[in-house]
């Protein structure tokens, strides 16, 4: 038995457990399953790389004391920092089948957002956060497990863009009055709990469009879409967090 051998009966393997033969959704035909799978593990394996690097950087920034008072210190670094990733977005998404660009593009974009992560974390207890990243993993994977069942069941949730998006254009406009008119933690924690609820069903609404909608050759932009919502899930729960423990 050859390499060759060993690999393909491994990869098969794989496949069998991430449920390779078991049809996504009703009414899916054999060829466009498999390639729909093979799509799904191409986004989560670019989803994993993405984590990866933003816990490297992050945890750079939170271990450095240098690095995160330098940020502390300089508010317009901070303010830098949040429009970057708006920045970026827009030449993802114009050269996203572009490569190697798009994977250059995609790691700034990371990076740039990882840098905020870690200074979000760096103004935290470790306690608090170490909950906050658990808990906001316990939502993920049971919100990712419950599309996927609807989804086969025959479930759909396309529905939720436009309410979603208008949603998010209410939270985006009361972080502005948050931000130049503080109201305190009491609305803190609701504008953190808002966002946690706002995202979660992005999280249902982007897995549904994974597993249904986006073409083959929009991975780039399937992976940031999720990677994203995973973030933002995780900055509003660790911000709920941080108003409980300062109130109380």
């Amino acid at each position: 038995m050859g390499v060759g051998d060993f690999q393909a009966g491994f990869d098969d393997d794989i496949e069998k457990g991430f449920g390779q033969t078991a049809a996504l959704y009703p009414g899916i035909g054999a060829d466009e399953n498999t390639l729909r799978w093979g799509f799904i593990r191409k986004v989560y394996g670019i989803l994993s790389v993405q984590f990866v690097l933003t816990t490297v950087v992050a945890g750079f920034v939170v271990l450095s004391t240098p690095v995160s008072q330098f940020f502390q210190a300089n508010p317009i670094s901070i303010i830098v920092l949040a429009f970057l990733p708006l920045i970026l977005l827009c030449p993802l998404y114009a050269y996203q089948q572009s490569h190697p660009l798009n994977l250059i593009l995609l790691g700034l974009f990371t990076v740039s957002i990882s840098l905020t992560v870690g200074i979000s974390c760096s103004l935290a207890p470790v306690g608090i956060v170490l909950e906050a990243l658990l808990l906001t993993a316990i939502v993920v994977v049971s919100l990712t497990a419950y599309t996927y069942w609807a989804a086969k069941n025959g479930y759909d949730f396309s529905f939720l863009g436009p309410i979603l998006f208008t949603s998010l254009i209410v939270i985006v406009l009361f972080g502005l009055v948050q931000a130049f008119f503080p109201l305190g933690p009491i609305s803190q924690t609701i504008y953190g709990g808002l966002t946690a609820l706002l995202f979660s069903a992005y999280i249902v609404y982007d897995t549904d469009n994974l597993i249904k909608r986006y073409t083959y050759d929009q991975f780039i932009w399937a992976s940031v879409a999720l990677y994203l919502d995973v973030l933002n899930l995780f900055l509003s729960i660790l911000q709920v967090l941080r108003s409980v423990q300062s109130s109380g």
